[in-house]
């Protein structure tokens, strides 16, 4: 069985290049007729792309339009063109109106954006804020609860230092009146009519030892003035307040024992609790960052009453009436004048409740204590105590302006002790014997240098009482100075004693303690009321003197009269007398 061919066999396309070139060319080598068979087919592809192309081309091109002569077309116008013209622009203007609302609203959006950022930076802001303030917070409450804390041991300490002020003061004046009363009990036993001078004693040895510390101490106080040259003086216009030093050294070391103490009361707490200066500057930050918080808080009210624990403790040490400091001078009065005074802040105001800190400070904290120290310890029979204290009063009242918005009750309260004080005084402090002439004529005696010491120191007293014009108000002064002390004291014992040439210089010392602003107003040649009866006295004087021929002194005692304007007194006088040449001392 044999398979039958059909159809000859597919012949390679190697066999078929190889028959074509062969046909060709029998002399063609196989590698030339492959070449151009190569040739050939890759001119039939480039010619086969440019005919697909240009097919393609063909197609695109849309086939011109044949214009139909059969249809007919409206009619045209001007007034067919301006509707559709018109139909147009309405179209345009819709378009344009569309595309304006929607610019507006991009506009809104950006706007609306820009106040969503804002709001969103000032809530950072706020957590700022928020921060800030829960920190003062936090310190404020911790400050007050140190200062709470530190309260009851400061108020001890003041306590303490008082006590030891007031027992001091007690013991020296009961100490003088004691020896007032002792003295006096012993000259009166002496000068009495069944007792005799040469061989009296006084019975007790308590109450001789008690006189012979006393003429020791005036002894040892008239050395001292020898020594130092000082001649205007007389006895009795010492204060008497030497402790022995056995006193002195007791007083000393218990007052040194409360003063570190006081050292040690901070000395565990931070510096940002206790130090005046950097507690204001926290409050002073509050202010320049968030001011109207600040005001609303009313930090310059609360203020006094913060620091109030701290100044005390730096005024543990102080006396107001020894060793007279001023206040300008402690740190916590320039640290609280700097925070008041402040120039950082933006924009400072001549009604800044900060400048009311200072002065609700004096009134809260200062005088109450100066309040205190009249009340218990001040002697208004010692000159240099009295002196520091009007000096301090005077430059609280008038260098340091109390609240504008409240009328200071602490000055009042302040005044109203001084005045008390002063007619507690003058009521237990002041007393003049009157003893027969016979026993004071002789100025060595007992009697006559008892009863010198007794009026110099009430005239020591007058001064003192007077220092305090334009402090306490004119008719007080007047009425405890004039009237209770100079004419029921004063007066009654130079009316009791002979007129001489010591009359004198009583009468100058007297009137020198006048303040002469009490006399410049005066008109119509009258003095005081309160001084008719000194003012007869002193004419009185002056008559004795002319009589006597002592024409120098009888001028001092017209110019006396002059100086407190009594010049129908002196007028009289000089007609009375004919004395045409001293017309020239009347000032009118």
């Amino acid at each position: 069985m044999k398979s039958l061919n059909f159809a000859p066999k597919m012949r390679t396309l190697r066999q078929r290049m190889t028959e074509h070139m062969v046909s060709v060319s029998d002399e063609s080598s196989e590698d030339e007729a492959q070449i151009k068979w190569e040739e050939q087919q890759i001119k039939k592809a480039v010619k086969l792309s440019q005919e697909t192309c240009d097919a393609s081309l063909h197609k695109s091109q849309p086939a011109k339009p044949k214009f139909d002569t059969s249809v007919s077309l409206p009619p045209v116008n001007l007034e067919i063109v301006k509707k559709q013209l018109t139909e147009r622009i309405t179209l345009l203007q819709d378009v344009h109106r569309a595309h304006q609302r929607e610019y507006e609203k991009y506009m809104q959006d950006i706007e609306s954006s820009k106040m969503t950022i804002q709001e969103l930076e000032k809530s950072s802001d706020a957590a700022l804020h928020y921060k800030f303030y829960r920190a003062m917070k936090t310190y404020v409450e911790n400050l007050i609860n140190c200062l709470n804390e530190k309260l009851k041991y400061i108020n001890d300490l003041e306590l303490t230092v008082h006590v030891l002020l007031q027992q001091r003061a007690m013991r020296i004046l009961k100490r003088r009146q004691d020896e007032l009363k002792t003295e006096s009990a012993y000259i009166q036993h002496l000068t009495s009519e069944n007792s005799k001078p040469t061989n009296a004693r006084l019975e007790g040895d308590e109450k001789t030892q008690l006189l012979e510390m006393c003429e020791h101490r005036r002894t040892c106080r008239r050395q001292v003035r020898e020594r130092s040259g000082e001649a205007d003086h007389h006895e009795g216009m010492s204060s008497d307040d030497e402790l022995t030093l056995t006193e002195m050294t007791k007083f000393q070391n218990s007052k040194d024992n409360v003063l570190e103490d006081s050292r040690k009361i901070f000395e565990d707490v931070h510096a940002d609790f206790c130090d005046i200066r950097k507690i204001l500057l926290k409050f002073q930050e509050w202010k320049e960052k968030f001011p109207e918080s600040y005001c609303d808080a009313y930090i310059s009210f609360c203020l006094p009453k913060l620091l109030n624990p701290l100044i005390r403790v730096q005024l543990i040490n102080w006396n107001p009436l020894e060793n007279f400091t001023e206040l300008e001078e402690m740190p916590w009065f320039r640290a609280i004048e700097e925070f008041s005074d402040a120039k950082n802040v933006s924009e400072p105001k001549d009604d800044d409740p900060d400048q009311e800190v200072l002065p609700r400070v004096i009134e809260k904290t200062i005088l109450p204590k100066i309040t205190a120290f009249v009340k218990n310890v001040w002697d208004p029979l010692s000159t240099s105590q009295t002196k520091n204290l009007v000096q301090l009063c005077n430059n609280i009242f008038e260098k340091q302006v109390l609240s504008k918005n409240e009328c200071s009750r602490a000055k009042e309260d302040l005044i109203n002790v001084v005045v008390l004080r002063m007619k507690k005084s003058v009521e237990e402090d002041v007393f003049i014997p009157l003893y027969p002439e016979s026993s004071v004529e002789d100025k060595s005696s007992l009697c006559s240098k008892f009863q010198e010491r007794r009026f110099w120191s009430a005239v020591k007293l007058l001064s003192n009482v007077l220092l305090w014009d334009e402090i306490v108000q004119e008719d007080t002064l007047r009425d405890l100075g004039l009237s209770k002390l100079l004419n029921r004291y004063l007066l009654l014992y130079l009316l009791n004693t002979p007129l001489g040439l010591d009359n004198i210089e009583k009468c100058d010392k007297m009137v020198a303690c006048l303040p002469e602003r009490w006399f410049q107003d005066l008109k119509g040649g009258s003095t005081l009321p309160e001084l008719l009866n000194f003012c007869q006295h002193m004419l009185q004087c002056a008559r004795m003197l002319h009589k006597n021929n002592h024409s120098n002194e009888t001028k001092e005692v017209l110019l006396l009269l002059v100086r407190i304007k009594a010049l129908h007194i002196v007028e009289g006088f000089i007609e009375e007398y004919k004395l045409e040449h001293l017309k020239s001392i009347i000032r009118k």
